[in-house]
């Protein structure tokens, strides 16, 4: 499948959608305390959205039941908003769609439940940075595989591993679109396969794993958590490709 190249006035659709997504993290991280549960957030980030104009269009994707993916501790992606009231000391991956007038965006946080450990503090700041890190190497003509190989190396450098088997992706009139962005190198050569050219927007988003990036699925067929059953973090950011540069489309 082709990558989209997007006209500057279907940017700035993008950019309002993304936007969107961005106001809902922050406002679901000021809220986020001890005692609340999975459902409480999920609810409180799907009236905002509305509020805003959206639509929140993680519900019902491939048949997921909330609209904010609620991952704690263990759950590194895709956990579902259940009962689960969090502690303290918890972190949580909060991830979210919208839709607003046909144009997607997409972008997610992890972080703490009040107190929270050096190391958890550490995991976090490892998906962060490593985000940031890919967003600033990022210009016209580099292979995506160059941009993954960078990612990976930049998290194993960190003292971590990436989340094997998913990744990061195109975005546009459809949540998710071409191109597929793991956050390693498949094979062995970075400088083939496409290349980031001029007017594409997709999201990157660095899954990080404590000792073992093979995934396991749970009971639930939706929360992706590592086989070293540590604890994850995860971070996303919608970008599009202005003027040579990747810049971010997901925030306020």
């Amino acid at each position: 499948m082709a990558i989209s190249i997007r006209k500057p006035n279907e940017i700035e659709q993008l950019r309002k959608a993304s936007r969107i997504v961005a106001k809902t993290l922050n406002h679901l991280k000021a809220h986020i305390k001890p005692g609340m549960s999975l459902k409480e957030i999920d609810k409180m980030g799907e009236e905002f959205i509305l509020s805003c104009g959206a639509t929140p269009s993680f519900k019902g994707l491939y048949g997921f039941s909330g609209s904010v993916c609620t991952s704690v501790n263990e759950v590194i992606i895709h956990g579902i908003p259940n009962s689960y009231v969090l502690k303290e000391g918890d972190i949580i991956g909060l991830d979210i769609g919208t839709n607003l007038n046909g144009w997607y965006g997409d972008a997610a946080i992890t972080c703490g439940v009040g107190n929270i450990s050096k190391e958890d503090t550490r995991l976090i700041a490892c998906s962060k940075d490593a985000l940031y890190y890919a967003i600033s190497q990022i210009k016209v003509g580099m292979h995506f595989k160059e941009l993954s190989a960078l990612i990976e190396q930049f998290i194993l450098d960190y003292g971590y591993v990436p989340l094997l088997g998913f990744c990061g992706h195109g975005i546009g009139r459809k949540p998710h679109e071409a191109p597929e962005i793991p956050n390693y190198l498949e094979g062995k050569k970075a400088k083939q396969g496409d290349k980031i050219k001029e007017g594409m927007v997709f999201c990157i988003e660095p899954m990080i794993c404590q000792k073992e990036g093979n995934p396991k699925i749970l009971e639930d067929e939706w929360s992706v958590v590592s086989t070293d059953g540590l604890r994850g973090s995860h971070y996303e950011h919608t970008v599009a490709i202005i003027n040579g540069k990747a810049e971010i489309l997901s925030k306020e």
